[in-house]
């Protein structure tokens, strides 16, 4: 019987077809659950002291050292619209987080179960993988009523290898409907090519040309249950809208790219290290969770983290400090402005 994770003919000739696959049932409700209530810990224990607001229209938060740190730490960000004009939250803190992120699966023992788990090790190993590394993770709570938008992107835009090989991992939490902000692709728009990049060069770290215009039409809704995971690639088209509706929808994201056949493009605005080198940390705890662990039963399904995990700023973003309510500091800034 294949492993758990592993894709079907049917489900790879979907996925080369449309740039996109939803894995039904992927997660328990056990392991929802889970990764819900852990992360109910961490909000409940985030003081508010250090944070930032997460906005998809602004690209400020590309000097901001709060963001760059968030690379190697559990941060938080703040939704756009949580704040009134008195620059507190307009409700609790638990309904006003966008994301937290950028290294759950290095830092936390739950989120990085998942991450280096059998099934999503057998994924990748279907998706002719051979040395994964997980570069960025992120949970995702699109809240009731404030959930703010993502516009259209590509995710190799800010995580380009060549030959090119990011892939996004995103799991619903609780059920993604049109009416609470679900993801949008365009079916085979990945066949397309790689519309722009982040690149860092000596002006510092900027867009090689600007977004393009989509036709709205030629988007469809991914409604999924919760437990069911998408599967991105890399060049694939796609966004999210705004959530208006009572209820939230929660997700675990995360993007893996190769790192055997492949170079780190040397003008990406995150570098590995000083020699431009992957640096892969392995342990027992790292390497697939569960799985089988030799070279002859399943080759090339190691999953690695790198020794200074980078992010990948899926949509563009702003950062800007806030004070929210019961914040024993002065209110000052927490992180540079710009």
């Amino acid at each position: 019987m294949p492993p758990a994770g592993s894709l079907t003919a049917d489900q790879l000739s979907f996925f080369e077809t449309n740039g996109y696959l939803v894995m039904e049932s992927f997660s328990s409700e056990e392991e929802v659950r889970e990764m819900r209530d852990r992360m109910a810990e961490i909000v409940a224990g985030f003081d508010g002291a250090n944070s930032a607001v997460f906005s998809t229209k602004d690209h400020r938060q590309l000097k901001d050292d709060y963001f760059f740190k968030s690379a190697e730490n559990i941060s938080f960000f703040f939704e756009e619209n949580a704040f009134g004009d008195d620059g507190c939250l307009k409700q609790p803190k638990e309904l006003s987080i966008n994301k937290v992120g950028h290294a759950l699966h290095e830092l936390d023992p739950v989120f990085k179960k998942f991450c280096f788990s059998e099934s999503v090790a057998s994924l990748f190993s279907s998706l002719g993988y051979k040395r994964p590394a997980v570069m960025q993770s992120m949970y995702i709570f699109k809240q009731p009523g404030i959930g703010g938008e993502v516009v259209p992107h590509q995710d190799s835009t800010f995580l380009y290898t060549e030959p090119p090989t990011c892939t996004g991992l995103w799991l619903a939490l609780q059920d993604a409907t049109i009416n609470n902000g679900c993801l949008w692709a365009i079916p085979g728009s990945h066949k397309e090519g790689l519309k722009r990049r982040m690149i860092r060069d000596e002006n510092g770290t900027h867009f090689d040309r600007p977004s393009p215009s989509y036709d709205q039409k030629d988007f469809v809704p991914l409604e999924v249950k919760s437990g069911a995971l998408v599967v991105i690639h890399g060049d694939l088209i796609h966004q999210s809208f705004e959530n208006h509706s009572p209820e939230s929808r929660h997700a675990f994201s995360l993007h893996i790219v190769d790192t055997d056949g492949c170079e780190w493009s040397k003008d990406n605005w995150s570098v590995l290290d000083k020699h431009g080198t992957w640096q892969a940390l392995f342990s027992p705890e790292i390497r697939m969770l569960g799985a089988v662990d030799t070279k002859e039963d399943r080759p090339g399904t190691d999953l690695c983290i790198l020794a200074k995990p980078v992010i990948s700023m899926a949509i563009e973003a702003v950062i800007s400090s806030r004070r929210i309510p019961g914040d024993v500091s002065d209110g000052s800034s927490c992180c540079n402005k710009n």
